[in-house]
């Protein structure tokens, strides 16, 4: 009788110890994101020092946000763009990486293997060695400095992790299933839609959140291949902001454009984390 007093204390302790590692370890997370958050709201007399303390001590203040709309085009005209690109290369990486993926996964043809890894091998290509071939190739193409060639580089980036993704996804789901499907006639691209897009849902949020999240923060391709400054990203625009006026560097205004690039990411995530957890656990262990 006195073991079992015994193991629901050493339980408690147990769940005790677990839940004050997690607390600390979203602090050690959280801290940047309000640290930058904090010091966006600064006074302009604030704005030109390094932002130590982060937090305001002459009052909240939102000019930072407005001299931010000051740079080049109103800032909402270069959220545009990033949303553009960033919703263009999820979308059309899906599309691409579940065609690809249900065949891998389901059609049987020579070299099958031999095709797979070598989609995977270019994971171990740098990117910054073959930028100066896509700015050609885009040139060539008539696409340079345009948001569409922008969505067709950063969709080629994310095509090998997105297609052994739904490889892996379309090969958790038993064959039995299609096989009813048949049954009940459905056949074709209802197969995939109605039977098979359901079922790997939690795999393409995977996909479509790592494209939106990749495009969305890419820095150096969109610096090279855009020289339009009304074409730019959010990223690139960060970087007029940050070289600052004469030299000096309005700290302000560089953590209320790090805020405004931060919120659509936090909340994409917060909505489909459940989905994206799933599809990582799904289908990348398998």
């Amino acid at each position: 009788m006195a073991a079992e007093p015994t193991r629901r204390g050493r339980f408690r302790f147990h769940r005790l110890i677990f839940h004050v590692t997690a607390v600390l370890v979203a602090a050690l997370f959280l801290a940047p994101l309000v640290w930058c958050i904090l010091a966006s709201f600064r006074s302009p007399a604030e704005s030109g020092k390094p932002p130590l303390p982060p937090w305001p001590t002459e009052g909240f203040s939102l000019s930072s946000y407005a001299r931010l709309e000051g740079y080049g085009q109103t800032v909402l005209h270069y959220i545009g763009n990033s949303l553009f690109v960033a919703l263009g290369t999820a979308s059309l990486t899906i599309l691409v990486a579940i065609l690809a993926g249900y065949g891998f996964s389901r059609f049987r043809f020579p070299l099958r293997g031999v095709a797979f890894i070598l989609i995977l091998s270019t994971m171990m290509v740098p990117f910054q060695s073959i930028l100066t071939p896509l700015f050609l190739l885009l040139a060539k193409l008539g696409l340079q400095n345009k948001l569409v060639g922008l969505v067709l580089i950063y969709t080629t980036l994310q095509l090998p992790f997105s297609v052994f993704m739904m490889r892996n996804a379309f090969d958790a789901v038993p064959k039995e299933i299609e096989e009813a499907g048949r049954m009940d006639g459905v056949k074709g691209v209802r197969m995939l839609v109605q039977v098979m897009g359901p079922l790997v849902l939690p795999g393409v949020v995977t996909v479509g959140l790592f494209a939106f999240l990749n495009a969305w923060n890419e820095f150096l391709a969109a610096l090279v291949l855009l020289t339009d400054q009304s074409k730019f990203t959010l990223p690139v625009l960060m970087t007029s902001v940050r070289s600052g006026r004469f030299g000096s560097i309005d700290w302000g205004t560089v953590q209320a454009g790090v805020t405004v690039m931060m919120i659509p990411c936090m909340i994409l995530f917060l909505i489909l984390q459940r989905s994206y957890i799933r599809g990582l656990t799904a289908g990348a262990v398998k």
